[in-house]
């Protein structure tokens, strides 16, 4: 098999979008901490975190021999359709210009954080499903792919709407290992029901035990990340070993980026972080080396 397509992003050394959500590194400081690694390429993280003009990201992102994967875009899919395709064609155009791949999508409340959720009525939901699509191939136009990322505090969260998703939408999923156990999804069952749905990866291990505390209402999901809810590969209770085996062998071939939510408080370093993905990077490398019909 061929080699995995490993790649970072910059939440796993705190930068979120979320307004409140922690300390925000330097970008130079992200990257250079990412290369340091032997990192070779990176999602964007968000919003404005990188340069606006493609010119200008992707020298920033040269500067450290990075390649650009593409990256996370939440936009209220089930209301103001004409708003969030105006604002997929612009990260559309800003992504293929950069050299990207992929958009990842999000179908946000339309409320900061993820902390809290309203359910959507069926027409919404239909309204959801088709501004995705329109999305999608906004996506293509580009030349870019469009895979929907089930997350927590989204419209897109639990086990019941990531099938409901697949029953009534075509498009890929990128199948964050940790935000679906969050939701009470199995990632790895779902990768063996579904291999030919999977569009993008990001690789996440997670404490179920503080998990359960998210879905059950009583921990606030940001809460739950300081307290310790993602953990290095290896190191959680997420089997990323047969992940990973089963989408290979079901012949996925795109990246795998390397993802565990973090939020920094003042003063911290990227040290913390970057020895967290050190980890996962030791653990991705044990999992390539074993063969495959050990774990599926």
């Amino acid at each position: 098999m061929t080699e995995l397509r490993i790649a970072a992003a910059p939440i796993s050394w705190g930068v979120c979008e979320v307004p409140g959500w922690g300390h925000v590194l330097d970008a130079d400081t992200v990257l250079s901490a990412m290369a340091g690694l032997g990192i070779t390429a990176t999602e964007f993280g968000p919003p404005e975190y990188l340069p606006a003009a493609p010119r200008d990201l992707r020298a920033e992102l040269a500067k450290h021999n990075l390649a650009p994967v593409g990256g996370f875009l939440a936009l209220a899919l089930h209301r103001e359709p004409g708003a969030a395709l105006t604002a997929a064609r612009e990260t559309a155009a800003l992504f293929a210009a950069a050299g990207a791949e992929v958009i990842v999508l999000a179908a946000a409340t339309g409320v900061d954080g993820y902390d809290t959720r309203t359910p959507l009525t069926d027409h919404e939901w239909r309204t959801l499903i088709d501004t995705a699509a329109s999305i999608a191939d906004i996506a293509a136009e580009f030349g870019l792919r469009a895979a929907v990322h089930p997350h927590v505090g989204t419209h897109i969260e639990t086990e019941t709407e990531v099938r409901r998703f697949l029953a009534d939408s075509e498009l890929d999923l990128c199948l964050d290992t940790g935000h679906l156990a969050i939701g009470g999804t199995d990632p790895v069952a779902l990768a063996r029901q579904y291999p030919h749905r999977i569009g993008h990866i990001h690789l996440k291990d997670v404490r179920l035990a503080l998990a359960d505390e998210v879905r059950s209402g009583r921990m606030e999901y940001s809460q739950a990340v300081r307290a310790g809810l993602y953990v290095p590969l290896g190191q959680g209770d997420v089997d990323i070993a047969a992940l990973v085996h089963v989408v290979r062998t079901a012949g996925y071939s795109g990246w795998y980026v390397l993802e565990q939510d973090t939020a920094l408080n003042p003063g911290d370093t990227a040290a913390g972080p970057t020895r967290d993905t050190e980890v996962s990077l030791r653990h991705l490398a044990e999992i390539e080396a074993e063969p495959a019909s050990a774990r599926i």
